[in-house]
């Protein structure tokens, strides 16, 4: 039988790709037509377009197959339309999900994200029971990923989709093309363009391990339980060091306050705005984010899959690696 995977094209769905046929699993893609897929290029996987919001397409596209992988998702801090994040995120996961159940597949793995986990008041570490409400929710894309992941429980509870959860935290490695919030940051420190920092924290992992999570989660994830796919909580500062030390670069030395970045963030919005050109490298929402250090345990994972990560340098050397090789770096920048 076949597995359904959406946003194959993409930095996660690639990796989990990889994994799957790594794995024995005839794979069956879903891509827009307009997706840029060189990072599926050469690879086993039947390919056929269609759309999240595009019934017809996705009922075509899950006929036959046992299973489903949903990955993709409008990973936007900001966006021109923000209904647009909305569209994908909330209303193409339900439609997806719907689809998957007329169909009769078997078992679904759902790609959510941290993002949805409520952040401890004291600096805990969050887990899978940390509440948070749509309130806690900081932007678009966190209040889409949010809902989203209430519909898929919803599903699970009372229309007996066969789903599983699983939270990504902040993946990096190789084939980040777009790329991701966080490897915007490794590409600009990596190139020496960010001679400062904020005081805040991210749980880092690379993008293979979350990938294998997800296979994991297919093998031995409970229906309707969650688990945080993550790696190592590290303040920025700690981050721009060891990329400092990979790339024999200086690190940063000044730290910018959160009042000093947030008007900032406000103009560089504006202007993004009103030249609808390019999107701001500094956001409001992604200002407003760094007021807490989003750090996370993984226990769970580890406990309930068998869940593991390899050393945070590694994954660092590998984003690092694969953006230098692909020509995001400045030239002559190691």
């Amino acid at each position: 039988m076949t597995t359904l995977l959406t946003g194959a094209s993409g930095f996660i769905g690639s990796a989990v790709l990889r994994q799957l046929l790594k794995h024995g699993h005839e794979v069956r893609a879903l891509v827009r037509k307009s997706s840029n897929t060189a990072n599926i290029k050469g690879l086993s996987v039947e390919i056929v377009n269609g759309d999240l919001n595009d019934i017809r397409s996705l009922k075509r596209a899950v006929h036959g197959c046992d299973s489903l992988f949903h990955v993709a998702a409008d990973y936007r801090l900001w966006a021109l339309k923000p209904a647009e994040i909305y569209q994908t995120n909330v209303r193409g996961t339900r439609n997806i999900m719907i689809a998957a159940m007329d169909a009769g597949v078997k078992r679904v793995v759902y790609t959510s994200s941290v993002a949805t986990i409520g952040l401890p008041a004291h600096g805990d570490l969050a887990d899978e029971t940390t509440p948070s409400d749509l309130h806690d929710m900081l932007g678009h894309y966190k209040r889409s990923k949010f809902i989203a992941e209430k519909e898929v429980d919803w599903l699970i509870r009372e229309e007996g989709l066969p789903a599983v959860i699983v939270n990504p935290s902040a993946p990096i490695g190789p084939r980040d093309i777009k790329p991701t919030p966080t490897g915007r940051i490794i590409v600009e420190a990596a190139s020496g363009r960010m001679p400062a920092y904020m005081n805040t924290g991210l749980n880092l992992v690379h993008v293979d391990d979350v990938a294998k999570g997800h296979l994991l989660a297919y093998d031995h994830g409970k229906v309707g339980e969650r688990y945080i796919l993550g790696g190592v909580n590290m303040t920025l500062k700690e981050i721009l060091g060891k990329i400092a030390a990979i790339t024999r670069l200086p690190a940063p030395k000044i730290c910018l306050s959160y009042n000093l970045i947030l008007p900032v963030a406000y103009i560089s919005d504006a202007i993004a705005r009103l030249t609808k050109k390019n999107d701001p490298f500094i956001t409001v929402d992604g200002v407003k984010m760094a007021r807490k250090n989003m750090f996370f345990s993984t226990e769970k994972a580890k406990r309930a899959l068998g869940y593991k990560t390899r050393p945070i340098t590694e994954a660092l050397e590998d984003a690092i690696n694969w953006f230098r090789d692909n020509g995001y770096l400045v030239p002559g920048q190691r």
